[in-house]
């Protein structure tokens, strides 16, 4: 990864939100930690993100992956419809930024600049780019896995930061295997981050969120393909506010501590667990991408050895790293502790921390809303009218209005406070897929 002016490094900051308080024989310590960048880019908008001029600000490569098999023709306004979210995403590029297009079927194909290079954004080459996506066309299959190891052979030609990528499909991936898809996720895993939207209602919700969650990025539904240039507007804002990359949160724990278990909890719920690399004894990274201003939360379980009462110990420390290439670290200086304290106060120890019990429920939200979708596929109906319901009830306690006008497109609620819904008997393709697609996303706590 190339160095960028220390001047443009967000200053990062960890707090922790935690009742430390354990009974007698307590072995399982919950907590919070809010991450938060500030002093970098302003997410949102291009112009106000720094200029990148050689040596300054965060230097970045983005590849955009449009779908061009012949669905993207049914109908035809789909494929005009991406073609002028591109031009837009284009254009939203910041000057000095490295950018390619490529057209996705059965097989990947650079659209521009093409010679297994990057253009470099400026008025000229975006004007190039434009003209080449007129010549896009429909037609052939959808392999996603070529589309991806292509975009990373491409972004991996530039000296960078930031290496983003930004996906469009229309369908399922048929024309290779869930394996060769897995393959080629694994490999680009680390390399880039990469955002993926399916447009329409004929692709496949788990490939889509599957790709985003594997590659650390956003997944969305874009239903109407009239939605789909201000969506890669957005997006593309967001990937010219990040400022760093590759930020890994760093656990350690001491002797005889477990880990239980790490998640991102908002804004959206993403489990971390099994991605855990190695960092020098009883420490271990784990990935969180690409930031610019904001701030995201964790849930992280530890299950530490049983004390006695009065004992006090550190249960774990967070901090925010960065790994480089020939295994140092850059440390961003900012660090958490988690505490244990055993103690016979039956009040401090069974209260749980707000925090935690909202987070808690968010997971679970998004949980029951799958597991009732997936239900209600499988024709088992009593189920899903459970899990639905039990989803309708932690969305209105947590305030995740969101995802209760979701909900209620697809049940009718009778009473949100007990969980009480009937299953709709019509549900439009378009609301079950973006119940679906919105699941993971939460609402904060309010401080």
């Amino acid at each position: 990864m190339a160095n960028f002016a220390k001047s443009h490094v967000p200053q990062f900051s960890v707090d922790v939100y935690q009742n430390e308080y354990l009974p007698e024989g307590g072995r399982e310590v919950n907590a919070i930690v809010t991450v938060t960048a500030t002093g970098g880019g302003t997410i949102g908008s291009a112009a106000a993100a720094p200029q990148y001029t050689p040596g300054h600000g965060p230097s970045a490569a983005v590849a955009i992956m449009v779908d061009c098999s012949g669905s993207m023709d049914y109908p035809p306004t789909k494929m005009r419809n991406a073609r002028d979210a591109t031009a837009a995403a284009i254009d939203t590029l910041r000057d000095g930024t490295h950018f390619a297009v490529v057209g996705g079927t059965h097989v990947a194909k650079e659209v521009y600049p093409g010679g297994g290079r990057l253009a470099v954004a400026d008025a000229t080459t975006r004007e190039q780019a434009k003209q080449a996506l007129r010549r896009l066309s429909a037609g052939g299959g959808t392999a996603i896995g070529t589309w991806l190891r292509l975009a990373d052979r491409l972004l991996s030609s530039a000296d960078v930061a930031i290496r983003h990528g930004i996906l469009l499909t229309d369908g399922r991936n048929e024309h290779e295997s869930p394996e060769d898809l897995r393959a080629a996720l694994n490999d680009c895993a680390g390399r880039f981050t990469c955002d993926a939207r399916g447009v329409g209602t004929d692709w496949e919700v788990k490939e889509v969120t599957g790709i985003a969650s594997a590659l650390l990025g956003t997944a969305d539904i874009v239903a109407d393909p009239a939605g789909l240039a201000a969506d890669f507007t957005r997006m593309m804002e967001t990937a010219m506010g990040k400022e760093v990359a590759d930020v890994a949160l760093r656990v350690w724990t001491p002797v005889g501590t477990t880990i239980r278990f790490v998640k991102q909890v908002a804004p959206t719920v993403e489990e971390l667990t099994g991605r855990r690399t190695e960092a020098g004894p009883r420490a271990g990274d784990y990935p969180t991408g690409s930031w610019g201003d904001e701030s995201r939360d964790y849930h992280l379980c530890v299950e530490v050895p049983a004390a006695g009462l009065g004992q006090e110990m550190l249960a774990a420390r967070v901090s925010l790293v960065i790994p480089q290439a020939d295994g140092s670290v850059q440390n961003l200086g900012a660090q958490g502790l988690v505490r244990a304290v055993w103690t016979d106060d039956m009040t401090a120890s069974t209260s749980i921390n707000p925090q935690v019990a909202h987070y808690t429920g968010q997971a679970e939200l998004a949980q029951a809303i799958q597991q009732g979708l997936d239900l209600r596929k499988a024709g088992d109906f009593d189920g899903a009218t459970a899990k639905l319901g039990r989803a309708v009830q932690l969305a209105s306690v947590s305030g995740n209005a969101d995802t209760a006008k979701l909900l209620a497109k697809v049940v009718d609620v009778v009473d949100a406070a007990t969980g009480t819904v009937r299953l709709k008997a019509k549900v439009a393709e378009a609301d079950e897929m973006t119940l679906e697609t919105r699941s993971t996303k939460t609402v904060r706590v309010k401080k």
